[in-house]
């Protein structure tokens, strides 16, 4: 392969990788169910250990989607949470506090909300149960025995699923807080088997909402990153 290929190769890369950000308005125009299936094919090309593909995906659109978010924010109300991963504020480090602070600042300050206004705050996170307006969500399942491991795979098929969106100009937005009422999509969307990782909301964003302009600044490589030789 030449080099103004690679360079091309290259360049594109960054434009996806580094241009693609969580979504948090959306228009109601639905993505055509020939783009979804090419997306969601795609994504299925992730890698995982021995090729075990340890996933199962659900994805809501139209009254199934409105159901769901009915009953989302129902459970939320009723404060029946029920995360099949487990969660808590310490299992973040100092560093990773004061990232998660200052991209806070960022997001309720672009949606003019005042650091100790916890009553806005909570009605934000009530409200994002609706998927921030997108037509479609998406809802991964750890299938197996639902261990990290596992979890890692599905991970991997994650973060594939974003930039395969991203390629085909759809925007998405992976929210956590959807995991936190495993038992309720369950339930509504007939789900059986497998443990629930993450939601993610997608369709195409509405760039005139102020919250779609919060950047997040990313840690310098040399924090993250050692190279041995």
């Amino acid at each position: 392969m030449s080099e103004p290929v690679f360079t091309e190769l290259s360049d594109y890369a960054e434009k996806l990788i580094r241009g693609r950000h969580a979504t948090r308005a959306f228009r109601p125009e639905v993505v055509p169910e020939d783009t979804m299936r090419a997306i969601f094919s795609l994504a299925g090309a992730a890698p995982s250990n021995s090729n075990a593909q340890p996933w199962r995906v659900e994805v809501v659109s139209g009254a199934s989607r409105q159901r769901l978010a009915d009953a989302l924010q129902a459970a939320h109300a009723e404060q029946r949470t029920s995360a099949d991963f487990p969660y808590s504020e310490g299992m973040y480090a100092p560093v990773h506090q004061e990232r998660r602070a200052a991209f806070g600042a960022g997001l309720y300050g672009a949606l003019g909300i005042g650091p100790d206004d916890y009553a806005a705050r909570a009605a934000y996170d009530a409200e994002s149960l609706r998927f921030y307006g997108a037509p479609h969500a998406a809802f991964l399942f750890v299938t197996g025995d639902g261990g990290a491991r596992l979890a890692a795979d599905v991970g991997a098929y994650m973060q594939t699923l974003l930039l395969a969106m991203a390629a085909y100009g759809v925007d998405s937005c992976p929210q956590g807080l959807l995991s936190f009422y495993a038992d309720t999509v369950r339930t509504e969307l007939g789900v059986t088997d497998g443990k629930l990782l993450v939601g993610i909301s997608f369709g195409y964003a509405d760039e005139s909402a102020p919250v779609n302009r919060v950047t997040t600044e990313r840690a310098a490589l040399e924090t993250t990153t050692a190279f041995h030789v």
